[in-house]
């Protein structure tokens, strides 16, 4: 059955957020996700104890990058692959969830993730820089791990 860009929309950007922002065990469930995916060489554990540090984002942060993820699947994503992927089914639900954490990992959106986080610090603490040190720990933490396990291997 075709789907509206609406209905799609509406699909994606719902299994994203329940996903990815629905709560703390939805957003470490997330991040040890991003974690295997962009370092599959950290364990399972350590990616475990990363995730519960990261601090939650507002639900706004996510509404506007899985907003940003729809558009692009529409713009990218032919039209009988996008029917299959919003049928309800849950592995599809998974594989949206993973399509927009590889999304999150591209060039561009490193950036507007950055500049977001630099904005959503400086709007809620009024320090120019809590949000780039937010980002800037969560980096250095991952480049730790990395290190840490390339030392085992």
């Amino acid at each position: 059955m075709a789907r509206s860009d609406l209905e799609i929309r509406a699909f994606a950007h719902r299994a994203v957020m329940r996903r990815l922002a629905a709560g703390d065990a939805g957003r470490a469930h997330a991040l040890r996700e991003y974690l295997a995916v962009s370092m599959p060489n950290v364990a399972e554990d350590e990616a475990a104890r990363l995730a519960d540090l990261v601090p939650p984002l507002l639900g706004e942060l996510y509404v506007r990058w899985a907003d940003m993820f729809v558009d692009r699947l529409l713009e990218t994503v032919p039209r009988e692959a996008l029917d299959e992927l919003c049928s309800g089914r849950e592995q599809d639900e998974a594989a949206l969830a993973l399509a927009f954490i590889m999304f999150l990992e591209s060039e561009r959106m490193e950036t507007v993730v950055q500049e977001d986080l630099e904005r959503y610090g400086r709007e809620r603490s009024g320090e120019s820089d809590a949000g780039a040190v937010a980002a800037a720990f969560l980096r250095n933490r991952i480049a730790e791990l990395a290190r840490s396990q390339e030392e085992r291997q």
